[in-house]
């Protein structure tokens, strides 16, 4: 780093804003202004890992996520901002695979004029592959989220922005609650008129907010049947200290329980009734829509649906009792009834359309490192010959990594390369190294899998006999439906590494070591532990 900038940093560090962050534990060594290397931040212990082995011993690499937290989730501590703010470059996965918190804390406190690369978007150009994010959604009525699409970038709209959709109103026999239930079944309510629309409590109450570009499943509980509309109200703020830009107001029909051709006033209503739907905030057209696909056929598929012709059927079918669970008591009391459209997905799911997971195909690894070395040089050109000789010699690792995942999962006979497990996070093993995705715990996370949802998991398990189940080891103590099918149908329980190291796995070259490891040992037995 330049000596002045240096002497810069050390003055106005102090002065830079930081604020709306928890305090978190962490295990890397925190970033100086007083070390001469250069100074680097990435959001996760896996990138911290890849611009190590390309910056060697010419650099400081801190990640904001710990080891063992999930990325997904996590909220970024005062010391993680002070290593932002020490910082010469800065690395994040990004296309929205980071808690939003992270991008934002480490957008606001970066100095000005430091670079900030999304490895994930720009190892494009370095012949990463991606792959559209695909849901098996499963269910038989309508998967009804929330969306942002456009840029807004004409409003000064950039990654670290909000989205705010708010409900301002509700017109039917009942109440309507809209809420998402995490990864562990804690619910965050987000739309709910039974305690009604207060202005006063301004923009943010009954209030989900999301990043530009990301969509986000939910669950939607209404108490009667009959015919709802529900008005909507979508904002942009660009900077918390300035107005928010209004996005548009629209009213959305729902026909709960009843016949949905027979609304009073939408005579010839298009009908919503399967498929994925979002409720759409549209940064560039400044308006509020559906945006759906009814077939159910996937997000290429959606079109734009007027609101003020369209109906949202919720079926008869979709009645439910109210579980016993504390943490539901704000949808009724235990054993009363609702009519619900669930979020589909478990867990905070907000995401983007493409697959955040790259590093599950070596190759695209091999991309990550080849745009870090090139971004070292860019700041650090006379370090230029030690990182493009480090970075030779981790990409000749991984290209032996990439060559011993092929063979150790060409061990498994092809019948038998299933994996399931809880977390969406494989999909890039699987398309480059022959890995069907074939199992989840349950399509309705609102509720305790029903014996419908085990048995069906049960049945796929038994179907294609199936002998291990997968689970990564920061969630596995937690998973308890799939521990509880594994042990009743005699599998084994393996571990697998997603988004994050831990005690006893490192770094990346061991993870993925691992992760073929553990596919071939646990899918080459039988329940019993035998081999097949």
């Amino acid at each position: 780093m330049i000596p002045a900038a240096r002497s810069l940093l050390r003055s106005t560090a102090l002065s830079l804003l930081i604020v709306g962050l928890v305090a978190g534990c962490r295990s890397e060594v925190a970033l100086s202004a007083n070390d001469e290397r250069l100074q680097v931040i990435t959001t996760t212990g896996i990138l911290r890992d890849l611009v190590s082995n390309v910056g060697g011993d010419q650099v400081a690499v801190s990640s904001l996520v710990r080891d063992g937290a999930d990325p997904h989730s996590y909220e970024p501590s005062l010391r993680d901002i002070r290593d932002v703010v020490y910082a010469d470059v800065a690395f994040s996965n990004y296309l929205l695979l980071e808690e939003q918190a992270i991008i934002k804390a480490l957008d606001a406190n970066l100095r000005e004029g430091v670079p900030n690369i999304s490895l994930a978007e720009g190892a494009v150009k370095y012949a990463a592959e991606i792959i559209p994010l695909v849901e098996d959604v499963s269910l038989d009525t309508i998967w009804l989220g929330m969306r942002v699409r456009g840029t807004g970038a004409v409003h000064g709209a950039n990654r670290a922005s909000d989205v705010l959709l708010s409900a301002t109103s509700a017109d039917g026999p009942g109440d309507v609650v809209a809420y998402l239930t995490g990864s562990f079944g804690n619910p965050s309510v987000y739309i709910d008129s039974t305690d009604g629309f207060d202005p006063a409590n301004g923009f943010r109450a009954d209030t989900a907010m999301l990043p530009p570009d990301a969509h986000t499943h939910m669950s939607w509980a209404f108490t009667k049947p009959g015919i709802y509309r529900l008005s909507m109200r979508a904002q942009l703020s660009v900077d918390p200290q300035a107005p928010s830009v209004p996005m548009g107001e629209q009213v959305f029909t729902f026909a709960v329980g009843v016949d949905p051709h027979s609304v009073p006033g939408m005579p010839a209503a298009t009908v919503l009734s399967a498929g994925h739907a979002d409720l759409t905030v549209d940064l560039d057209q400044q308006r509020l829509y559906l945006f759906a696909d009814p077939e159910g056929s996937g997000e290429a598929k959606q079109q734009v649906y007027d609101p003020a012709r369209t109906v949202i059927e919720v079926p008869s079918k979709a009645l439910l009792e109210v579980p016993g669970d504390r943490r539901l008591r704000f949808l009724g009391r235990p054993g009363s009834r609702v009519y619900q459209l669930p979020q589909a997905v478990l867990g905070k799911h907000v995401h983007g359309e493409i697959d955040p997971h790259l590093w599950q195909n070596v190759r695209n690894a091999i991309s990550y490192t080849e745009l870090i070395r090139d971004t070292l040089i860019e700041v650090d050109p006379r370090g230029a010959a030690a990182y493009r000789s480090n970075a030779s010699a981790y990409i000749h690792r991984l290209e032996q990594l990439d060559t011993y995942m092929r063979n150790t999962i060409a061990d498994i006979p092809p019948s038998q390369r299933h994996l399931i497990t809880t977390h969406d996070a494989f999909s890039y093993l699987g398309q480059a190294y022959g890995v069907n995705i074939s199992g989840f715990v349950a399509p309705n996370p609102a509720v305790e899998p029903s014996l419908a949802d085990r048995r069906r998991l049960t049945e796929t398990i038994r179907n294609l006999k199936i002998p291990a189940v997968f689970l990564e080891p920061n969630l596995a103590a937690r998973s308890t439906t799939l521990n509880e099918v594994a042990r009743e149908e005699g599998l084994r329980v393996c571990a697998i590494y997603g988004d994050t190291f831990d005690r006893d796995i490192t770094n990346y070259v061991q993870m993925m070591r691992f992760n073929a490891d553990s596919l071939r040992d646990c899918l080459t037995t039988t329940k019993q532990g035998r081999p097949q």
